[in-house]
């Protein structure tokens, strides 16, 4: 089982409107509703690429429910702990010229308690599971080292990846050996405090996190596709071409099935050519935070790899 670990739900609204006028009446053209979170989504994939896979986590009682709703339509089983408060919302309004305007709601904040409780509940999955994710931002009133105490549950026949960046991503490789970091670029940067413009530096960057304690770094590059490195071998996969339709939940598709690759037993290779398949087929969707398995395997037969 893939225990995937959400700190963080959020509800995507996006929104699309002809002319957007400040300080006057908008017509809403379009409305889609993303119930989401970085592990949210990972579980999605993962179980879309029939993975066993359970879901555990912060959960908001006024406006959660509706994640329940979708986990049940993805066949996703899950344990919430269910804080006060609201799931915060984060609005894209998108105008007929393309501009976007993002609107982020601080979410509510969770209580030492229930950081205790939710410790608790992934020590009862620690010896379930033969692999954890812990992906994305915390809530208020969580430091960065819940990273580090997450990891610590686990015994060492556990992987452990992690999609994350800066004082996070550092906290979780302090905690013991992470199987696979799965940074982009600008979280790459931000976390080694360096810029990054050639392959060569961005290799160099990802050593850094190998030498951190990473074994493995998956380096995520948008439309261009996403190196892989163990600090031995580099090999970069180029997307292919296709209608980006949605660019929602791409990074997270492709931790899914880097995961699914990874806990397979996968090569290096396999691992980025499964990753590079999924966030490509993600971006193809314009109303999914995910991909689906029929155009997950169609783009994996097109991809080419090489060494770096």
């Amino acid at each position: 089982m893939i225990l995937t670990v959400c700190l963080s739900p959020c509800i995507d609204v996006n929104i699309e409107v002809g002319t957007l006028s400040v300080g006057r009446l908008n017509r809403v053209l379009n409305k889609r509703c993303f119930y989401t979170g970085k592990a949210v989504n990972v579980a999605v994939g993962l179980s879309r690429l029939n993975s066993d896979c359970f879901l555990s986590g912060f959960m908001y009682e006024d406006n959660g429910k509706m994640f329940e709703h979708e986990l049940h339509k993805e066949g996703v089983p899950y344990k919430f702990v269910w804080c006060k408060g609201r799931v915060r919302e984060n609005y894209k309004i998108i105008d007929d010229k393309s501009m976007l305007t993002e609107i982020d709601e601080i979410g509510s904040p969770v209580g030492l308690t229930k950081v205790d409780e939710l410790l608790k509940t992934l020590q009862d999955f620690s010896h379930k599971c033969n692999a954890v994710v812990v992906c994305g931002g915390l809530p208020k009133g969580v430091d960065a080292d819940i990273y580090g105490k997450i990891l610590k549950i686990f015994p060492d026949n556990v992987r452990r990846i992690i999609d994350c960046d800066g004082e996070r991503l550092y906290s979780a490789l302090n905690s013991g050996k992470v199987s696979l970091v799965k940074p982009n670029l600008e979280e790459l940067q931000n976390t080694v405090k360096k810029s990054i413009s050639t392959k060569q530096e961005a290799l160099n960057a990802c050593y850094e996190l190998i030498d951190g304690g990473a074994e493995r770094v998956l380096l995520s590059l948008g439309k261009e596709g996403a190196i892989i490195t163990d600090g031995k071998k580099n090999y970069y996969a180029k997307s292919i071409n296709v209608a980006r339709n949605s660019t929602v939940g791409a990074g997270d598709a492709t931790v899914a099935a880097a995961t699914d690759a990874l806990v397979k037993g996968a090569s290096l290779k396999e691992i980025l050519l499964n990753g590079v398949a999924a966030g490509t087929a993600a971006v193809t969707l314009p109303d999914s935070i995910s991909f689906t398995k029929e155009k997950f395997d169609e783009v994996l037969t097109t991809l080419n790899i090489s060494e770096i």
